[in-house]
């Protein structure tokens, strides 16, 4: 699809979604399709969840243990699979209510533990308060994050109940890693940043996958990264659709309640958008 301006394709992209939310572009069940929880409704959202969600151990190289929450749909024939890279907070209660939705929508969910032996005596994010995951996160080594989310793939691909397409979807942190990732992992088939900053220019001609872009107009530290990125992505052919939703702010998934409704109706826009990326590019119904 051809572009105009960072502005100019951000408000045709708003007008698109909220055309669609009222009908007219996006098909009735994901205009009506059930939204995650917030950060305080996690909790209770598991608990009623009819799904099957486990945690998992798996080995992401050379008896590098992985601690994993996974969820699957209910549908009778195998499903894609979506990755969900948490927050800095890593991976929390939220965390695994965002995969237990995307499960809903049809997909086998695989949300890893990427502080797995990171914290005090070889734990995990179960190890360690908020500051201190906040704080083990930024001391990652990229490559390792990325070997274990590969890690992932391959884990959750082999299970009998999946195909072999893989996405991943990332939030704050986990958005620029989804980003990242899509520069140096080819066989991605769609990876979706929200509110996640841009990868350094020189690295996006190595992007082979679609990139879909969700971020709040309240968060300028993020989206100052954006343009740069998507006048690289532009020039080299790649596909980046950028959604900017007014009033909104950084980690608006999260915090549904905040800044006086615009986080609430970012995420009414961008979760069935999220929902409909991964079912046109990884397959499923």
């Amino acid at each position: 699809m051809s572009r105009r301006t960072l502005h100019g394709y951000v408000r045709a992209s708003a007008f698109f979604l909220v055309a669609g939310l009222a009908g007219s572009s996006l098909p009735p069940t994901l205009a009506g399709q059930d939204l995650p929880p917030d950060e305080a409704g996690a909790v209770s959202h598991l608990d009623a969840s009819p799904r099957h969600g486990e945690w998992v151990d798996f080995d992401a190289g050379d008896g590098d243990m992985v601690r994993a929450w996974v969820v699957y749909p209910e549908r009778a024939d195998p499903a894609p699979v979506v990755i969900v890279i948490h927050e800095i907070y890593a991976l929390t209660d939220w965390i695994r209510g965002v995969a237990d939705q995307l499960a809903a929508a049809g997909f086998i969910a695989i949300a890893p533990d990427l502080l797995s032996g990171k914290g005090p005596e070889g734990g995990g994010t179960e190890s360690v308060d908020r500051q201190g995951a906040v704080a083990l996160i930024r001391g990652l080594d990229p490559a390792e994050v990325t070997r274990r989310l590969k890690g992932a793939a391959a884990y959750a691909t082999a299970l009998p109940a999946a195909t072999s397409s893989v996405g991943v979807v990332g939030y704050c942190w986990g958005g620029s890693t989804s980003f990242r990732v899509a520069t140096e992992w080819p066989e991605l088939e769609a990876a979706v940043v929200y509110y996640g900053g841009s990868p350094a220019t020189e690295t996006l001609s190595a992007v082979t996958t679609p990139v879909l872009g969700l971020y709040g107009g309240n968060d300028a530290r993020v989206n100052a990264t954006i343009p740069e990125a998507q006048a690289a992505m532009d020039e080299l052919g790649k596909s980046y659709e950028v959604n900017i939703y007014d009033g909104a702010g950084h980690g608006f998934l999260r915090q549904q309640s905040g800044q006086d409704g615009a986080n609430m109706e970012a995420t009414r826009q961008a979760w069935p958008r999220t929902i409909a990326f991964f079912k046109e590019h990884l397959g499923g119904t």
